[in-house]
């Protein structure tokens, strides 16, 4: 195909880009517009949007930690990003895209995850983490009732308070678990204990089966 041909059939490409290529980015952009619309709406609080947001963004996350991350808990870093999401929602700024302010996060968990795996071959107490991950976040919009608000957020809500403040400090914030211990007067142990509780009692109300 010559050079004609190709302006023809792809008028509005970049100089030096293939039909192929600008057809991808046309997606891309397409995509990223129409992840702004629904995380604009769900910053004003509608639920079925946010549900919707969470499940288109959580085949994105799982493909791009699949292409940085070979390690066996790459589920766990899919979960930890998408619940690093959930906290900073209000950041996001609607005007700008939303891809790159996602990836942004995705790509923090990666490299926080391989700061673990390097603590690990040193031999160091590792901090606690996802046992085996949680399940998707997001259940269809279909499935959620009318008026359902964030799942997520409910989850959480529901935990019990220790449960609720060692996931929150240590997942959500990241404090170390010695800041932890300072801000809830709980052992070490009793925050371990506390946060393999939660993200167990979570996945369970998340997946609707209830606690094993």
């Amino acid at each position: 195909m010559n050079a004609a041909t190709l302006t023809a059939c792809c008028p509005s490409r970049p100089s030096g880009a293939s039909c192929a290529e600008t057809r991808e980015r046309r997606v891309r952009t397409d995509d990223d517009t129409h992840l702004q619309e629904l995380m604009r709406a769900a910053q004003a609080g509608d639920g079925r949007a946010y549900g919707a947001l969470l499940a288109q963004v959580a085949p994105i996350i799982r493909r791009v930690v699949g292409k940085r991350w070979r390690g066996p808990d790459a589920e766990d870093i899919v979960q930890e990003a998408l619940l690093s999401l959930h906290a900073v929602r209000h950041t996001y700024d609607p005007g700008r895209p939303f891809l790159p302010w996602l990836l942004a996060i995705v790509q923090y968990r990666v490299a926080d995850a391989a700061r673990r795996h390097a603590r690990r071959a040193a031999r160091e107490a590792p901090e606690c983490g996802f046992e085996r991950g949680l399940p998707d976040v997001a259940a269809p919009a279909a499935e959620e009732g009318p008026g359902d608000p964030h799942l997520l957020a409910r989850a959480l809500a529901d935990l019990p308070e220790g449960q609720r403040r060692a996931v929150r400090l240590l997942k959500l914030e990241e404090r170390s678990l010695k800041e932890a211990a300072e801000a809830t007067g709980m052992s070490v142990g009793a925050l371990k204990v506390a946060v393999h509780r939660g993200i167990k009692a979570l996945r369970a109300k998340l997946t609707g089966r209830g606690e094993a």
